[in-house]
């Protein structure tokens, strides 16, 4: 099991997961470059010792300059550079044996040039710092979890029996009828908790987090006034900082038992479990809240997707079943109404037949009918159920994992607002002393601790912050970038119009007759190509883009700093995903004027219409090609492909680089395994794809039914994708605590919002429900749709057209043309008021807006009624937590009145021997 992931043994260090002694086991790895000539490596160590084994503990101070190897007769020629990184290495790590971690050094490793400090957690400093972040374990204390008998939860008992095949084959999926009682760890309430085995009390996660936040807040203030771990690994002083993967088996009392990574491989990152339900709460075990969220919503969505994907497939089969019935699509594809339409450019295009139209009119009735109507609504409401299902789920989690009394701390602050303020501190100092240079004078000592006292860092940042003054700067850059980052979309959308209309003029000149009745066909698909290359390579971009203006404003935390990103990087590519769809549904075809008096783009290029069949089919063809595309290629094929390129890269520089023969014999430990590993970005690229395929699914789905499909399959897929990639080829990320998604929840409701206003519109303007309805109602003889055709093309005279844009050659069809059609509602060339608006026009745009209001707001109505009717936490965990707040009210009164009792038997037994003199 994880081949790729299990180094090669070494007994004497137990694969790298302990310190040499075997019984420490490793919490933390720090690692730095170290610069030796080979044959310095060569010496051998003195009393047959190496450096794998020198550990040092708090009472046992790191080696001295003159025994330390790093130093040694490289010392000489050891620029300031690293010299400086030396020492604040040195620095650091002594105040890490202060705040009393144990540290082991190992620099006689196969990674040639790499040192590694391991660190280790004892029993006392893990208390301490669970006291100090109110960590809550589970105390002795259990109790009953009172499932209720009512109908919902007997169809939930029933679900979850028939579907126990697709369940992970762990002993924790059984539904377990006892909870232990949480309470945040206290020294002085030890007696609470179950202590019998402090090997396994704090987890593998948990110590790497206790750690992990000793790191941020040990200070290097000495050489170069560094702070905590992050400045450090900002300023080169450590390559990486992480926890180690638990690989391997280890044996538990008489049996032998799985570490949770090679069991979330076989269970979770395998793609032969792709049927089954996600492991999460062994997820959230090993990965810790923050990622145990992100993949359990993932898994809510993924499921969610599958009644939709049903009803878009139905929608779509009806669509299919009803295009022999649908009368505008016969009639356009009867020869016998001979309608002529007038030509769809200038000069090189000549006049054409309405039945030429004909596949467009019936692919487009697959997704122009009244069942896309329906669907929209149930997207809208779907997408309510989706979120109040998600807020239900995610209490239900905080429950189980007892989140639901936890509240975020205030992070520590960025290394890099740290500098920033500093330096900020520093030009008052130095105003300060030019403006008095004889208070500094006299009181120079006293500038020596205030100089100090700033460098220390964090108690600097309590004195001085930096205000919206310092900021400006970057928020006018923000802004402007924003816009010009928009505008440049918006510029390349347009350049693919002109390319779309240039070629379309340029291959109707062409002399092949299979060529020219293929224009429509080549044009649209070569342009959606260009628009998905461009999509993905502007993505990349402005993913740079957004991370580079949210580093300029220089944030606080990281909170704050990854909401910032987070919202500029969703705009941007939010926009970049979406303008060329909104232009196909909303823009072309609107603004083209009319036959001798047509829009021209720069004089030149005139603008291009929608097919006969309306501009639906378009807009599902662009929808469906940009959405598979980058799903395909951005999601898939990039997740797979960049990591297993980066390996061949590092793969090549190791075998470039001359390492001493001695090191070839060496066995890789764990800690160097998982340095090769590539270091863990953050959930915000798993988040931002998803949230982009959450507008594809809702945005337009009125125009392509089939997208939920496609989101589903693409979701099973990408779920094995990640999982493998958490567990085989990222360095394991820091567990992070979190009781909800952030920022990323409020997005899904603005999506959610705005997927309703705009499937309005996609219904009312961009498709032709709403000109049929009226049609069929106001303007129908018979009550049928006979006649609609007609009804919605204009007459022209040819004679009326403007000198150099008729056509070369008029008789292309074999026979004078003298009127021709166009699609608009406009007056016949032989009324009074030729070719102005017509008074159809006026009344299917009153029943198009009508419609969008209409809709929009039942659709709200009904949505806010969801939200309204399903409470957002469930009933059964209302009534657990209530249940644990008065156990542990319980509890503590309990333990008063032992002490209270105690108390006075030992006050008893002090006066009888009073009374008996």
């Amino acid at each position: 099991i994880l081949n790729s992931m299990v180094p090669e043994q070494d007994s004497s260090c137990q694969q790298g997961l302990y310190f040499q002694d075997g019984s420490r086991r490793v919490d933390y790895i720090l690692t730095y470059q170290i610069k030796k000539s080979g044959a310095f490596r060569k010496q051998p160590t003195r009393h047959g010792d190496n450096a794998c084994n020198r550990s040092t503990k708090k009472d046992q101070p790191l080696p001295s300059k003159k025994n330390d190897p790093e130093i040694g007769e490289q010392d000489l020629s050891m620029d300031y550079h690293e010299d400086d990184k030396r020492f604040r290495r040195e620095e650091f790590e002594g105040n890490l044996l202060e705040a009393g971690l144990e540290l082991e050094k190992d620099e006689d490793t196969k990674t040639y040039g790499i040192g590694f400090v391991k660190i280790h957690a004892p029993w006392n400093v893990l208390c301490r710092e669970a006291e100090f972040m109110k960590l809550k374990m589970p105390t002795k204390k259990v109790y009953e979890v009172n499932h209720s008998h009512n109908f919902v939860e007997k169809i939930n008992t029933f679900i979850h029996k028939i579907t126990e095949p697709l369940h992970p084959n762990l002993e924790e999926k059984r539904i377990s009828s006892v909870k232990h009682l949480s309470y945040p760890f206290s020294r002085e309430k030890q007696h609470l908790f179950d202590l019998s085995d402090k090997d396994s009390f704090f987890d593998s996660k948990t110590r790497s987090t206790i750690v992990y936040e000793i790191l941020k807040r040990i200070t290097c203030t000495k050489a170069k006034y560094s702070m905590g771990i992050t400045s450090l690994l900002a300023n080169g002083v450590y390559n990486a900082a992480y926890p180690l993967h638990d690989v391997g088996y280890f044996t538990d009392s008489d049996s032998l038992a799985v570490f949770s990574a090679a069991l979330l491989y076989e269970e979770w990152a395998s793609y032969s479990v792709f049927y089954k339900y996600q492991p999460i709460d062994l997820i959230r075990k090993y990965f810790g809240e923050k990622i145990g969220l992100y993949f359990a919503w993932l898994g809510v969505y993924t499921q969610m997707l599958i009644p939709a994907s049903l009803v878009g497939i139905i929608v779509f089969l009806y669509g299919c079943a009803t295009v022999d019935d649908d009368i505008p699509s016969m009639e356009m594809c009867d020869d016998r109404i001979n309608i002529t339409m007038c030509p769809l450019c200038d000069r090189t295009c000549s006049y054409w037949k309405l039945s030429t139209a004909c596949a467009t009119a019936r692919a487009s009735h697959l997704f122009d009918n009244p069942a896309t109507v329906f669907f929209s609504i149930f997207m809208a409401l779907w997408a309510a159920m989706f979120m109040e299902h998600w807020k239900r789920r995610q209490m239900r989690l905080n429950y189980k994992w007892d989140l639901t009394g936890f509240e975020e701390e205030e992070d520590h602050p960025r290394a890099e607002y740290e500098s920033r303020v500093m330096k900020k501190s520093m030009k008052k100092e130095h105003r300060k002393r030019k403006k008095h240079p004889e208070v500094v004078n006299e009181g120079t000592n006293k500038w020596k601790q205030t100089v100090e006292t700033a460098m220390a860092g964090v108690k600097l940042t309590e004195k001085e912050k930096l205000t919206w003054r310092d900021r400006f700067p970057a928020y006018m850059t923000n802004a402007v970038m924003i816009l010009f980052m928009i505008g440049l979309t918006f510029a390349i959308v347009f350049g693919v119009i002109l390319y779309r209309i240039s070629t379309a003029a340029a291959l109707a000149m062409s002399s092949s007759p299979s060529t020219k009745s293929n224009v429509r066909v080549t044009v649209m698909a070569t342009a959606v190509i260009i628009n998905l290359v461009v999509i993905l390579i502007l993505d990349e971009l402005y993913g740079y883009i957004a991370r580079w203006l949210t580093l300029i404003e220089v944030p606080k935390t990281d909170k704050s700093f990854e909401e910032r990103l987070i919202f500029k990087a969703f705009v941007l590519k939010f926009v970049n995903a979406f303008t060329p769809i909104m232009y196909v549904a909303f823009f072309k075809g609107r603004f083209i004027g009319r036959p001798g008096n047509y829009v021209y783009a720069f004089q030149s290029f005139r603008m291009e219409e929608c097919a006969p069949g309306g501009c639906l089919m378009e807009l599902c063809i662009q929808l469906s090609i940009i959405m598979l595309g980058k799903q395909l290629i951005q999601n898939n094929l990039f997740e797979i492909g960049i990591p297993k390129l980066k390996k061949l890269i590092r793969y090549f520089k190791s075998k470039r680089t001359s390492v001493p023969e001695e090191e070839h014999n060496k066995k890789l430990q764990c800690y160097e395994v998982d340095y090769y590993l590539e270091p863990f970005a953050g959930l915000t690229p798993e988040y931002m794809e998803m949230m982009i395929q959450f507008g594809f699914v809702t945005l337009f789905v009125a125009s392509f039914p089939l997208a939920p499909l496609f989101a589903l399959l693409n979701n099973i897929i990408e779920i094995r994708l990640d999982a493998k990639k958490f567990v085989a080829e990222l360095r394991r990320p820091v567990a992070a605590r979190a009781k909800d998604i952030g920022i990323w929840y409020n997005i899904l409701r603005v999506v959610a919002k705005l997927a309703v206003i705009i499937n309005a519109f996609v219904i009312s303007f961009t498709s032709d429900f709403i000109p049929r309805l009226v049609y069929l109602y106001m303007y129908s003889t018979d009550g049928s749709m006979h006649g609609f055709i007609n009804h919605t093309l204009s007459y022209f005279n040819v004679s009326d057209f403007k000198s150099g844009t008729e056509p070369i050659e008029p008789m292309e069809l074999g026979y004078k043309v003298e009127i021709c059609r166009f699609k608009d509602y406009r007056e016949p060339p032989w009324s009074m008021n030729g070719y102005d608006i017509s008074k159809q026009f006026w009344a299917v745009l009153a029943a198009r807006l009508a419609f969008v209001i209409v809709f929009q707001n039942l659709v709200m109505i009904m949505s806010d009624f969801v939200d309204w009717m399903i409470p957002d936490i469930p009933k059964d965990i209302s009534v657990q937590i209530h249940k644990e707040k008065v156990l542990m009210v319980e509890l503590f009164m309990k333990e008063e009145r032992g002490k209270l009792q105690m108390l006075e038997n030992m006050i008893a037994k002090g006066k009888e021997p009073k009374s008996k003199e």
